[in-house]
Protein backbone atom coordinates (compact mmCIF):
# COMPACT_ATOMS: atom_id res chain seq x y z
CA UNK A 1 0.00 0.00 0.00
CA UNK A 2 1.50 3.34 -0.47
CA UNK A 3 2.24 5.39 2.27
CA UNK A 4 1.73 8.92 3.28
CA UNK A 5 3.66 11.63 2.92
CA UNK A 6 4.98 12.99 5.42
CA UNK A 7 4.47 17.14 5.70
CA UNK A 8 7.05 19.11 3.57
CA UNK A 9 9.66 21.50 4.21
CA UNK A 10 10.27 24.61 2.15
CA UNK A 11 13.65 25.88 3.18
CA UNK A 12 15.67 28.74 1.16
CA UNK A 13 18.75 27.01 -0.84
CA UNK A 14 20.26 30.41 -0.57
CA UNK A 15 20.22 29.78 2.74
CA UNK A 16 19.07 33.64 3.69
CA UNK A 17 15.84 35.25 3.03
CA UNK A 18 16.64 38.71 2.14
CA UNK A 19 17.21 39.48 -1.37
CA UNK A 20 17.33 42.46 -3.26
CA UNK A 21 15.89 43.48 -6.84
CA UNK A 22 16.35 41.18 -9.88
CA UNK A 23 17.87 38.29 -7.75
CA UNK A 24 17.26 34.74 -8.71
CA UNK A 25 16.84 32.72 -5.87
CA UNK A 26 15.58 28.70 -5.49
CA UNK A 27 13.08 27.30 -2.76
CA UNK A 28 13.20 23.61 -1.97
CA UNK A 29 10.55 21.17 -1.10
CA UNK A 30 10.95 17.79 0.70
CA UNK A 31 8.69 15.14 2.30
CA UNK A 32 11.49 12.94 3.91
CA UNK A 33 9.03 10.12 4.10
CA UNK A 34 6.32 8.70 1.47
CA UNK A 35 5.71 6.88 -1.69
CA UNK A 36 7.18 8.29 -4.07
CA UNK A 37 6.05 9.43 -6.84
CA UNK A 38 5.77 12.92 -5.33
CA UNK A 39 3.94 16.09 -6.66
CA UNK A 40 5.10 19.27 -5.39
CA UNK A 41 2.93 22.83 -5.98
CA UNK A 42 4.60 25.96 -5.05
CA UNK A 43 2.21 28.96 -3.36
CA UNK A 44 2.61 32.31 -3.48
CA UNK A 45 -0.22 34.06 -1.26
CA UNK A 46 -2.33 31.01 -2.08
CA UNK A 47 -1.40 31.38 -5.84
CA UNK A 48 -0.63 28.59 -7.71
CA UNK A 49 2.86 29.49 -8.87
CA UNK A 50 4.61 26.01 -10.32
CA UNK A 51 4.49 22.03 -9.90
CA UNK A 52 7.19 19.90 -10.35
CA UNK A 53 6.74 16.01 -10.50
CA UNK A 54 9.71 13.76 -8.71
CA UNK A 55 9.77 10.00 -9.19
CA UNK A 56 11.47 9.70 -5.22
CA UNK A 57 12.08 11.17 -2.56
CA UNK A 58 14.44 13.98 -4.03
CA UNK A 59 13.97 17.34 -3.20
CA UNK A 60 11.41 19.68 -5.63
CA UNK A 61 13.83 22.87 -6.67
CA UNK A 62 11.56 25.99 -7.76
CA UNK A 63 13.90 29.02 -9.23
CA UNK A 64 12.24 32.04 -8.52
CA UNK A 65 13.25 36.18 -9.55
CA UNK A 66 12.94 38.47 -7.66
CA UNK A 67 11.16 41.04 -10.23
CA UNK A 68 9.28 43.45 -8.10
CA UNK A 69 8.22 43.83 -4.39
CA UNK A 70 5.22 41.56 -5.00
CA UNK A 71 7.83 38.83 -5.22
CA UNK A 72 8.60 39.01 -1.59
CA UNK A 73 4.74 37.69 -0.20
CA UNK A 74 4.10 34.24 1.78
CA UNK A 75 5.54 31.13 -0.15
CA UNK A 76 4.06 27.73 0.79
CA UNK A 77 4.41 24.32 -0.95
CA UNK A 78 2.07 21.27 -1.11
CA UNK A 79 2.97 17.51 -1.15
CA UNK A 80 0.84 15.45 -3.14
CA UNK A 81 1.37 11.38 -3.50
CA UNK A 82 -1.53 8.89 -4.00
CA UNK A 83 -1.84 8.24 -0.69
CA UNK A 84 -2.25 11.86 0.37
CA UNK A 85 -4.97 13.00 -2.12
CA UNK A 86 -5.44 16.17 -0.23
CA UNK A 87 -2.13 16.72 0.05
CA UNK A 88 0.39 18.08 2.66
CA UNK A 89 1.12 21.66 3.48
CA UNK A 90 5.00 22.78 4.17
CA UNK A 91 6.23 25.96 6.50
CA UNK A 92 6.00 29.10 4.85
CA UNK A 93 8.40 31.79 4.33
CA UNK A 94 8.80 35.00 3.45
CA UNK A 95 11.37 37.06 1.49
CA UNK A 96 12.68 40.49 2.97
CA UNK A 97 13.56 42.95 -0.17
CA UNK A 98 16.82 44.72 0.81
CA UNK A 99 17.61 47.85 -0.26
CA UNK A 100 21.69 49.50 -0.51
CA UNK A 101 21.73 52.67 1.38
CA UNK A 102 22.59 55.92 -0.30
CA UNK A 103 25.20 58.48 0.84
CA UNK A 104 24.56 59.52 4.57
CA UNK A 105 24.97 63.34 4.80
CA UNK A 106 26.38 64.60 8.29
CA UNK A 107 25.45 68.06 9.30
CA UNK A 108 25.36 69.97 12.48
CA UNK A 109 22.62 72.74 13.62
CA UNK A 110 26.09 75.28 13.91
CA UNK A 111 28.91 75.51 12.00
CA UNK A 112 30.76 77.38 14.27
CA UNK A 113 32.12 76.75 18.27
CA UNK A 114 34.30 77.77 20.80
CA UNK A 115 36.46 75.70 23.75
CA UNK A 116 33.79 74.70 26.34
CA UNK A 117 30.94 74.32 24.24
CA UNK A 118 28.62 71.09 23.87
CA UNK A 119 28.06 70.41 19.82
CA UNK A 120 25.85 67.47 18.17
CA UNK A 121 26.63 65.94 15.07
CA UNK A 122 23.66 64.45 12.80
CA UNK A 123 23.98 61.33 9.88
CA UNK A 124 21.04 60.13 8.07
CA UNK A 125 20.72 58.02 4.57
CA UNK A 126 17.62 59.50 3.03
CA UNK A 127 17.32 56.13 1.59
CA UNK A 128 17.60 51.81 2.41
CA UNK A 129 16.66 49.01 4.05
CA UNK A 130 15.81 49.29 8.14
CA UNK A 131 17.47 49.19 10.22
CA UNK A 132 20.93 51.26 9.08
CA UNK A 133 24.12 51.33 11.86
CA UNK A 134 25.38 54.21 11.85
CA UNK A 135 28.97 54.84 13.43
CA UNK A 136 31.06 58.47 13.73
CA UNK A 137 34.40 59.11 13.24
CA UNK A 138 37.01 61.92 13.43
CA UNK A 139 39.98 61.85 11.43
CA UNK A 140 40.29 58.12 10.37
CA UNK A 141 38.97 57.02 14.62
CA UNK A 142 35.62 55.89 15.60
CA UNK A 143 34.39 58.24 18.68
CA UNK A 144 31.18 56.10 18.80
CA UNK A 145 29.84 52.99 19.58
CA UNK A 146 27.38 51.65 16.90
CA UNK A 147 24.24 53.44 16.66
CA UNK A 148 21.11 51.14 15.40
CA UNK A 149 17.82 53.01 13.87
CA UNK A 150 15.01 51.07 13.10
CA UNK A 151 13.47 54.57 11.45
CA UNK A 152 14.38 57.13 9.05
CA UNK A 153 15.52 59.14 11.64
CA UNK A 154 19.17 60.64 11.67
CA UNK A 155 21.43 59.27 14.36
CA UNK A 156 22.63 62.08 16.48
CA UNK A 157 25.74 62.23 18.90
CA UNK A 158 27.01 64.76 21.28
CA UNK A 159 30.44 66.54 21.20
CA UNK A 160 32.43 68.68 24.00
CA UNK A 161 35.01 71.09 22.25
CA UNK A 162 37.89 71.16 25.17
CA UNK A 163 40.71 71.48 22.93
CA UNK A 164 41.53 72.58 19.84
CA UNK A 165 42.30 68.91 18.13
CA UNK A 166 38.37 68.81 18.63
CA UNK A 167 38.04 71.45 15.72
CA UNK A 168 39.08 68.26 13.22
CA UNK A 169 37.04 66.42 10.27
CA UNK A 170 34.27 64.66 11.24
CA UNK A 171 32.43 61.93 8.98
CA UNK A 172 30.16 59.18 9.87
CA UNK A 173 29.72 55.61 7.83
CA UNK A 174 26.38 53.93 7.26
CA UNK A 175 25.40 50.00 6.60
CA UNK A 176 22.24 47.61 6.56
CA UNK A 177 22.22 43.79 5.99
CA UNK A 178 22.42 44.49 2.29
CA UNK A 179 25.42 42.35 1.91
CA UNK A 180 29.16 44.46 2.09
CA UNK A 181 27.07 48.08 1.45
CA UNK A 182 28.24 50.26 3.87
CA UNK A 183 29.14 54.10 2.96
CA UNK A 184 30.96 57.24 4.34
CA UNK A 185 29.38 60.93 4.73
CA UNK A 186 30.67 63.84 3.69
CA UNK A 187 33.60 65.65 5.69
CA UNK A 188 32.38 67.85 8.39
CA UNK A 189 34.52 70.59 10.38
CA UNK A 190 33.84 73.36 12.91
CA UNK A 191 35.16 76.57 12.66
CA UNK A 192 36.64 78.55 15.59
CA UNK A 193 33.64 81.15 16.56
CA UNK A 194 35.41 84.73 17.11
CA UNK A 195 35.35 85.94 20.37
CA UNK A 196 33.68 88.76 21.26
CA UNK A 197 36.28 91.53 22.61
CA UNK A 198 35.29 93.16 26.16
CA UNK A 199 35.68 96.29 25.03
CA UNK A 200 33.36 96.26 22.73
CA UNK A 201 30.33 97.16 24.93
CA UNK A 202 32.16 99.81 26.52
CA UNK A 203 32.89 101.93 22.94
CA UNK A 204 28.99 101.26 22.70
CA UNK A 205 27.99 103.00 25.83
CA UNK A 206 30.19 105.86 25.16
CA UNK A 207 28.90 105.98 21.37
CA UNK A 208 25.63 106.24 22.76
CA UNK A 209 26.37 108.28 25.73
CA UNK A 210 28.38 111.06 23.19
CA UNK A 211 25.12 111.04 20.40
CA UNK A 212 23.03 111.68 23.22
CA UNK A 213 24.74 114.81 24.28
CA UNK A 214 25.05 116.19 20.68
CA UNK A 215 21.45 115.86 20.65
CA UNK A 216 20.92 117.38 23.67
CA UNK A 217 23.07 120.28 23.16
CA UNK A 218 21.37 120.63 19.67
CA UNK A 219 17.73 121.15 20.81
CA UNK A 220 19.18 123.15 23.51
CA UNK A 221 20.95 125.86 20.92
CA UNK A 222 17.66 127.76 20.21
CA UNK A 223 17.09 128.39 23.75
CA UNK A 224 20.31 130.01 24.31
CA UNK A 225 20.61 131.97 21.03
CA UNK A 226 16.83 133.35 21.21
CA UNK A 227 16.87 135.45 24.72
CA UNK A 228 20.40 136.58 23.95
CA UNK A 229 18.90 137.62 20.46
CA UNK A 230 15.82 139.70 22.15
CA UNK A 231 17.95 141.02 24.10
CA UNK A 232 20.40 142.49 22.12
CA UNK A 233 17.43 144.75 20.53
Amino acid sequence: FPEMLSNPRLMSVQRTLNVVMNQNVSLSCHSDSGSPPVTYTLFKHNQKVSTLNRPDLTPALFNLTINSASDVGEYKCKAENKASSDGKYSNSLNFTLIEPISKPVLSSPTSQAKKGQNVTLSCLSENGSLPITYVFFKGKQNISPPVKMHKREAAVIFLYISSSSDFGTYKCRAGNSFHNNTKYSNSFNFTVAEERSHSQPLIISLGLILLLLIIGFALAIPFFIIPSYKASE
